[in-house]
């Protein structure tokens, strides 16, 4: 089963147009995913482009690899990436603890199972599904927390703390250290999952990644490779201080020329303004420092640079000689990011999300600049799980999944009222209406009898709205004790498909599916999730 994304609340048009209208967006993009026609000419050229690092990154994968255990295909796909004939099919995400929200998994699978796709189709070329680790990205509280429905069907959002004061910048999120506190995130999420015959195995796997002493980058990425190892997906860190000097070239020409490109970045954010919106605030300069720890942002001075909130100021021949260096100590923004990665890659086409292809509207310029190739922006695939028991919910009030993903008191209004045929805020809309007629006629003849009345008229209305307003207030809770178990349910059915008024893989874990069904609720997710449909899936489980 399949819904448009038009009929979920909270894509923006910029997104939907990008699926369903392209013309309206093509001149942001240039590239249309669905041309198939167009994918031989872009290949053609990717093959013919001089990439002086191609051999150089293959070596550096390989070391990244040296202490795992990886497939036959996964150490088959790290050799192709050294061949002209290669094309990456690339994916990337923050390094969410435990895997983050469901869709990067998600994307994940749509990155393999196009590779696959391509692969069967052109004889000529070999396409390898790329991981990109966003280890750079320095926001602790996006990566540190997930959230469950635990034993009581409750939703529960669990996150790590470090123990330092929220404020602190900690710099790339990839190399901070977990500490002992971890153990009581691991012991938290095991007493709120229920009981099963897979939750030993599920935790056992957990543990064995997410250990104190050991970095985000290291836990997030070999739990990746563990799951998605068999399929051949090669897990990169572009954090790596080897990446970090072949992007020397790119950070240099950021720093010497950013006002170039600014003007054309800013022009077609404000284009974007117009008709939809833009996704990413433009800033001058498209790099971050690592000062002190901490990752802060370059901004352009008369002089030459300085770093956000600091006072440290460095010319132009300073910032460079750094760059020099230590160029591990930059890092590119989230509009220079693409650029960095197909720099380095061969990349055909990247699995993008909402966001990311809204984003992509803003990049043209910069992919100009840089002279650097595009890639087709590829839709991830998006799913909605969807458990027997919440059918059968959903059966038994009569409700479409699209009506899920509502706010919560809507729904809940909408079914109180469809059960009991009472619609208690409509009988009291209308007895305000008459009461104010009533009132309204009655102040006309009073204040011919003397004028003061009108405004007694009024007062006398407005304690009578109050009174109502109170009663409204008790009629609805009446009304709710008395459907206790039908508001139980109903929020028992968007805390699973549409939790915190979100879709479902924006918000849950793998573990609360894994703990109920083992890891192999994975192998079924890949081969059942389609990535060619470009609507909503409904995976019926």
């Amino acid at each position: 089963m399949y819904i448009n994304y038009s009929d979920i609340p909270g894509h923006p048009n910029l997104f939907l147009d990008y699926l369903y209208e392209f013309e309206n967006v093509e001149k942001f993009y240039g590239k249309n995913f669905r041309d198939e026609q167009g994918y031989q000419k872009l290949f053609d050229s990717l093959h013919s482009y001089e990439r002086p690092h191609r051999e150089k990154v293959t070596e550096i994968i390989k070391e990244q690899y040296k202490n795992i255990r990886a497939s036959k295909l996964t150490l088959s796909n790290i050799e192709e990436l050294n061949s002209k004939n290669t094309i990456a099919i690339v994916t990337g995400q923050q390094l969410g603890i435990f895997g983050g929200p469901l869709y990067t998994f998600y994307k994940t699978i749509t990155a393999i199972k196009l590779a696959t796709y391509l692969n069967d189709k052109y004889d000529k070329f070999n396409f390898v599904p790329v991981f990109w680790l966003e280890a750079d990205d320095h926001d602790f509280d996006e990566v540190r927390k997930i959230n469950i429905l635990d034993r009581d069907n409750s939703l529960r959002t669990l996150m790590y703390d470090d123990g330092l004061d929220e404020a602190v910048n900690r710099g790339s999120v990839g190399n901070i250290k977990f500490n002992d506190n971890l153990r009581k995130l691991l012991e938290e999420l095991s007493s709120s999952l229920r009981e099963s015959e897979f939750k030993m195995t599920l935790m056992d796997l957990l543990k064995s990644f997410y250990q104190p002493d050991a970095t985000f980058l290291e836990s997030f990425r070999n739990l990746l490779i563990r799951l998605f190892d068999e399929y051949g997906l090669v897990v990169f860190n572009p954090s790596d201080p080897e990446v970090k000097k072949l992007l020397t070239p790119v950070f240099k020409k950021e720093l010497s020329d950013y006002k170039e490109h600014t003007v054309s970045l800013v022009e077609r954010s404000a284009e974007l303004e117009e008709i939809y919106h833009a996704q990413v605030k433009v800033k001058p300069v498209n790099l971050f420092y690592i000062d002190e720890n901490e990752r802060l942002s370059i901004e352009p001075t008369d002089e030459g640079f300085r770093l956000k909130g600091r006072r440290k100021k460095f010319s132009y021949d300073d910032m460079t000689a750094q760059l020099e260096f230590a160029p591990e100590r930059f890092s590119p923004n989230v509009l220079l990011r693409p650029i960095c990665q197909d720099y380095l890659l061969p990349t055909g086409f990247y699995i993008a999300g909402p966001a990311e292809i809204s984003y992509f509207a803003q990049l043209t310029p910069l992919y100009n600049f840089f002279g650097i190739i595009s890639p087709y922006i590829y839709p991830r695939a998006s799913a909605t799980i969807l458990e027997n028991n919440i059918q059968s919910l959903l059966n038994k009030y009569q409700l479409k999944i699209e009506e899920a993903f509502s706010p919560q008191e809507d729904l809940i209004e909408k079914i109180i009222a469809r059960n009991s045929g009472n619609n208690i805020d409509a009988l009291f809309e209308d007895a305000q209406e008459k009461i104010s007629a009533v009132l309204n006629e009655l102040g006309k003849h009073l204040s011919a009898i003397d004028k003061t009345m009108l405004d007694l008229t009024e007062k006398t209305g407005n304690r009578i709205n109050e009174s109502l307003k109170n009663l409204r207030t008790k009629a609805n809770d009446a009304e709710r004790r008395k459907h206790e178990v039908t508001i139980r349910q109903l929020n028992k059915i968007q805390n699973v498909l549409y939790p915190n008024e979100n879709l479902q893989e924006r918000e849950l874990n793998f573990t609360f599916f894994a703990n109920k069904y083992g890891l192999d609720i994975l192998r079924w997710i890949y081969n059942e999730l389609s990535i060619n449909k470009f609507e909503h899936q409904i995976l019926e489980l």
